[in-house]
């Protein structure tokens, strides 16, 4: 279960993406380390700095895991930046794509399933009990999660099961959990399959 909760999370990372100059999004930049199997990868904004042959940011924007790019694009004045540092070090404004993709996952959670007020209530009673014990009395916290652990198999695959009687699609089930069709899809399979 950990697995699909963590596919659900994935759908939607949030990051600071790059355009270059002929406005295409660069693929990641490869780390030089010497021989051996595994090259280090980024595609973090600030390794886009034109140095070591790497290619050169232009414009940063919003960017997210499910694929959604913000259309607001954000120049790189390189006139005003420094060419002998890395772009990490320099004091580079990431609040407008930061910004734009926080109002993506605005519309991600406004088109998700609401929970009731008391379920709302309910769970974040639940989290500071909860945070409580893990402190105090790590024993009981980690019984009560075993209990939870037994209730969400109960339900978990009881719902599932609900919706694929009902022929929900699957768009409609990644809408209301707030993520992409591939997690939603791992999500129910880890219930209907355990």
């Amino acid at each position: 279960m950990d697995r699909a909760l963590k596919a659900l999370g994935a759908a939607h990372e949030g990051s600071v993406g790059v355009l270059l100059a002929d406005g295409s999004e660069p693929g990641p930049v490869y780390f030089d380390v010497g021989s051996g199997p595994y090259v280090p990868s980024s595609t973090k904004w600030h390794v886009y700095d034109g140095r070591y042959g790497r290619p050169r940011a232009a414009v940063l924007r919003g960017s997210c895991s499910c694929g959604w790019r913000g259309a607001a694009e954000y120049p790189l004045d390189w006139t005003a930046l420094p060419a002998d540092k890395p772009l990490y070090e320099v004091d580079v404004d990431l609040s407008g794509p930061i910004a734009d993709y926080e109002a993506h996952l605005s519309v991600i959670r406004e088109g998700a399933a609401p929970l009731p007020a008391e379920l709302t209530d309910l769970l974040t009673d639940l989290v500071r009990v909860l945070n409580g014990l893990a402190v105090e009395e790590p024993l009981v916290a980690l019984k009560a999660l075993a209990d939870l652990r037994y209730v969400i198999a109960q339900v978990g695959p009881e719902a599932a099961y609900e919706l694929g009687g009902h022929d929900v699609p699957l768009k409609v089930v990644a809408t209301a959990l707030g993520t992409s069709e591939a997690a939603a899809r791992t999500y129910l399979n880890d219930y209907l399959h355990p």
